[in-house]
């Protein structure tokens, strides 16, 4: 197993994420979980990340019963996040912090994450002083190492490593599909922490699963590819790889839900190797096919919304691709970035006053002016 060059503790490249643990009757599937965690720690990997809200807060009590209560300390690394619909004030913090090592049933958390920064929550992070709280409790030897989870802009992840230089490490979405989306901007966000050399663990590697059951034509390139390498890597193991493969990544974060996930998943990082040149070209043939079916053909040249064409400063194109992405994935994350992200710095989709000026510029001849009220119908309810 390769060693972490970010930080020695952390056992390879791959961790747990437990946002996704198998479910029985509307709880955690203990049985099962446990089975989970004892195979991840013998293939050598020790890294498991939680939430309190993860599964109604589910997921730390099942970490305690199928880890912490079942192994030696130093067997395991764990992570968990403050959350800011959890404090008010910075009295809160503290209080919080101890619910959560009891919930866990430690004594101090191996990373701490403020968790989900954006532009708003983070000025609520630093109004009760969270990353200064965070900070105190490290030099106490509650927390190792003190960092941040991810959802916004690459510039406002700037602006938050600019004011708190001492965060350790940065959790960001990035998969195949998503690394050069507008709205995402998964590039972007990682370049920034290059920019701040700042170590990089990945979420939704496999954007919670779409990456494995792909359109047709998607999964003909990956098969094409299996047969020519005579290999038996997995639509996730790709993804995955994907996400392993840049230089500034210490750790992709996989939320597995069955053993079978598990152990298509150890197969693939127990003796991880990048993607090659063959590879990654037939991911980028199965990223054509999901851009093909975008069913706004936008190109994102963005002239609709340059020298003020659009009065009421509406971000077309990425209103589009956060609507695509939604019809093609059906993920909740695309409701967050439209609410969170798009549109708090330019209009809602049902701002538009159809005024027409995007149309007239429009290379692609698109009726903005409907398409945005498709856009509104599926983000703009209330």
């Amino acid at each position: 197993m390769m060693q972490n060059r970010f930080f020695p503790e952390i056992h390879g490249n791959f961790g747990f994420g437990c946002m996704r643990l198998p479910m029985l009757d509307g709880k955690v599937d203990l049985e099962q979980t446990a089975s989970m965690v004892d195979a991840f720690l013998d293939c050598g990997f020790n890294y498991f990340d939680t939430a309190h809200g993860y599964i109604n807060g589910m997921s730390e009590t099942a970490l305690r019963d199928c880890l912490c209560t079942r192994y030696p300390r130093e067997r395991f690394l764990l992570t968990d996040k403050l959350t800011g619909s959890y404090f008010k004030k910075e009295e809160d913090i503290r209080p919080f912090f101890d619910s959560q090592l009891q919930a866990c049933g430690v004594d101090y958390f191996d990373f701490y994450l403020m968790h989900a920064q954006n532009a708003k929550n983070f000025e609520q992070f630093k109004a009760c002083r969270a990353y200064e709280t965070a900070f105190a409790l490290k030099k106490e030897g509650k927390i190792r190492h003190v960092g941040l989870s991810f959802h916004d802009t690459a510039e406002v992840l700037d602006r938050i490593l600019t004011t708190y230089p001492e965060i350790e490490i940065v959790q960001i979405q990035l998969n195949y599909v998503d690394f050069e989306d507008p709205g995402v901007q998964s590039r972007k966000v990682y370049e920034v922490c290059e920019k701040h050399n700042k170590p990089v663990i990945v979420m939704e590697p496999v954007k919670g699963g779409s990456l494995v059951n792909l359109p047709a034509d998607a999964q003909a390139a990956l098969d094409r590819l299996r047969e020519q390498k005579q290999t038996t890597c997995s639509n996730a193991g790709y993804a995955i790889r994907f996400a392993a493969g840049f230089p500034n990544i210490a750790m992709v974060l996989s939320g597995m839900s069955t053993k079978e996930q598990m152990d298509d998943n150890l197969s693939t990082m127990k003796d991880f190797r990048p993607l090659d040149n063959e590879e990654k070209m037939a991911i980028s043939q199965v990223c054509a096919v999901f851009h093909s079916l975008g069913l706004i053909p936008c190109t994102g040249c963005s002239y609709c919304v340059e020298e003020n064409h659009c009065p009421r400063g509406i971000q077309i194109p990425k209103l589009f691709s956060c609507y695509n992405t939604k019809t093609l994935f059906h993920s909740w994350n695309q409701d967050f970035y439209y609410q969170n992200v798009l549109v708090k710095n330019g209009g809602r989709a049902a701002d538009c006053i159809k005024c027409g000026k995007c149309e007239k510029v429009c290379p692609q001849h698109l009726p903005i002016r409907q398409l945005l009220e498709d856009v509104s119908r599926e983000f703009d309810r209330a």
